[in-house]
């Protein structure tokens, strides 16, 4: 994976100085070059092999663990599904060392019976519980891949969009448990319990590749990289429009490239995210950090966000020449506040372009008014340059600190928004250095006194 140096170096210097041109480009090539793909034997048996009627009408489940079984038996493959429309009463599990692909014209159709998925070991919402198993999911699995230009539709419009408005008691217990550290192997839900599960996770996992298919109506959040490594996300699509449809949520997750990515789906398109509060504080030691984001088209709630669950940090991401095609309510969103803690640093945003948004850039350390005040989040270091916006309907740029923790080291630069409800915002800011800002119509020569 090779980068074109320049238009790195035009996006992302953070200044006239070459040397700091250089050594930017250097990182960001070390970390895709870092990243280590799947290795996945070449060998492939097909789904229909195994009894797999592709229908949508019998039970595909059976057939598809079978499959899987005789390939963790030989010691992985391909699982080709070849086109067709298949019915799948429970999760895929995929094991190492295994490819799911999808040919043209495959589609995965998942039941929206709860009861159809088990308990696993997960998280909610930056929380670690057990909870209904993700439709696709690996646990401490190694050489992972779901290729191909097949579909992936959750049916989460169903019986799952039911659960969000029953879903407060147990998200509630869920970080009552998180704040009480109780012992997550008693933190069970599942049956009985309205946490909507993710439509695909890879938790515990490395060396994961997600190319080219297409995601669809996923029950929570579509794409979950948790607690996992060395991860390439390449060529996928969305169209997903349920309640929390994050497109990729990133979690204690590090050396990951996300690139060639059409989002749409009505929450975050990508989410930086890195535990919640008490637990979150506990796991500073696997912050998520060392990320790339480029070449994307975004269409959704918000383009790029950080938090609000990143207790355990947040650095070293790039994002950069991507561009919206779509309304986004948001373009750049740090979010936190002060029961998480932790930080969010050393974030390059360079060399991206939007259409209408209601805000711009917005930076809070107080999300939604929450938190007791005792464990404030740092957000520092951080670039955003080579900006463009047509439109913001409510805000242009927001950045909004702590009173005893301001958010600080932030430039700004090269920034356009054509027009603005409201220009700008700033509190509890320190540092905060902004170069060739326009906030509306461009100023002219001024006029003379008459």
């Amino acid at each position: 994976m090779r980068i074109n140096y320049f238009l790195l170096v035009l996006f992302l210097s953070f200044n006239a100085c070459c040397f700091a041109q250089d050594s930017l480009v250097i990182q960001i090539q070390q970390i895709e070059e870092s990243i280590e793909t799947p290795n996945i034997p070449e060998r492939t048996i097909n789904v229909l092999d195994y009894g797999v009627k592709a229908d949508d009408a019998k039970n595909d489940k059976p057939g598809f663990d079978k499959a899987i079984a005789a390939l963790v038996k030989v010691g992985g493959g391909i699982l080709k599904v070849s086109k067709g429309s298949y019915l799948l009463k429970g999760p895929i599990g995929l094991k190492s060392k295994i490819n799911l692909h999808l040919e043209a014209g495959a589609v995965l159709n998942f039941s929206d019976t709860p009861s159809d998925y088990p308990l696993v070991a997960t998280s909610w919402e930056g929380t670690f519980i057990y909870n209904y198993s993700p439709l696709i999911y690996a646990y401490q699995a190694e050489d992972l891949a779901i290729t191909g230009s097949g579909t992936i539709n959750g049916n989460g419009n169903g019986i799952w969009a039911t659960f969000k408005t029953q879903e407060e008691a147990d998200k509630l217990s869920s970080r009552k448990m998180n704040h009480q550290q109780t012992s997550v192997t008693s933190r069970r839900f599942g049956n009985g319990h309205f946490l909507r599960p993710q439509l695909v996770q890879f938790f515990d996992s490395k060396h994961i590749l997600i190319e080219g298919v297409r995601f669809e109506n996923s029950p929570f959040w579509c794409v979950h990289l948790l607690r996992s490594n060395n991860i390439t996300i390449d060529g996928i699509s969305y169209d997903s429009q349920n309640k929390n449809n994050d497109g990729i949520d990133l979690e204690y997750a590090s050396n990951v490239v996300i690139k060639n990515v059409v989002f749409n789906n009505s929450d975050d398109n990508v989410a930086i995210k890195a535990g919640r509060d008490t637990e979150g504080r506990a796991k500073a030691a696997t912050p998520s950090e060392r990320i790339v984001v480029r070449d994307c088209k975004f269409k959704g709630l918000h383009a790029i966000v950080i938090g609000s669950e990143m207790s355990a940090g947040v650095r070293d991401v790039y994002v950069y020449n991507n561009e919206a095609w779509g309304y986004l309510k948001r373009g750049v969103y740090f979010k936190t506040n002060s029961d998480r803690g932790g930080y969010i640093s050393n974030i390059n945003i360079s060399g991206n372009t939007f259409k209408t948004v209601e805000d711009a850039i917005f930076m809070t350390a107080n999300y939604h008014g929450e938190g007791s005040g005792k464990h404030i989040s740092k957000i520092s270091k951080i670039l955003l340059k080579n900006l463009y916006f047509d439109q913001a309907e409510n805000f242009g740029i927001v950045l909004e600190g702590y009173p005893n923790q301001p958010i600080s080291d932030i430039r700004l630069e090269n920034i356009q928004i054509t027009k603005a409800k409201n220009a700008l915002t700033l509190r509890d800011t320190e540092g905060i250095q902004f170069k060739n800002i326009q906030i509306g119509e461009a100023a002219g020569t001024p006029s003379s006194v008459k």
